[in-house]
């Protein structure tokens, strides 16, 4: 018999609106709370959220290694770039599934770098999140 993880994307990571003066960062933590640092200035209508996936396993009870991605770069057509690193997920390491059949979620979030005078649009990219049966 095949055993078989699977891990499916539910919800796109998302920054919200925001504008920059002189730079700083746009934090999104796994549970999807926004923060900053820096001279960056949140849109309160325009949150963001954390990525969520969905985690599922043909065995009971099992435990799953997470590996999640150093730095991504998020490109915005007509030129400019940010960079997205500092990636964290609740559970964080490690997850436990229950019952075979029964997904878990995995949240992430993560730390978007904004420059000076970032030019303002919509950026977008891609990033991966593996897991491993243990």
């Amino acid at each position: 018999m095949t055993e078989t993880m699977t891990i499916t994307n539910t919800r796109g990571l998302a920054f919200g609106s925001f504008a920059a003066v002189t730079g700083g960062t746009v934090v999104i933590a796994p549970n999807g709370v926004r923060s900053k640092t820096g001279a960056v200035y949140l849109v309160a209508s325009s949150t963001g959220a954390s990525a969520q996936f969905s985690v599922s396993s043909t065995r009971n009870n099992e435990v799953y290694s997470i590996t999640l991605p150093g730095t991504v770069t998020l490109t915005r057509t007509g030129g400019g770039t940010m960079a997205v690193s500092t990636f964290t997920s609740t559970p964080s390491g490690t997850g436990t599934l229950g019952p075979k059949g029964v997904a878990q979620t995995l949240n992430v979030g993560a730390t978007l770098t904004v420059g000076s005078g970032q030019a303002a649009g919509s950026y977008t990219g891609t990033f991966n999140v593996t897991v491993v049966h243990q």
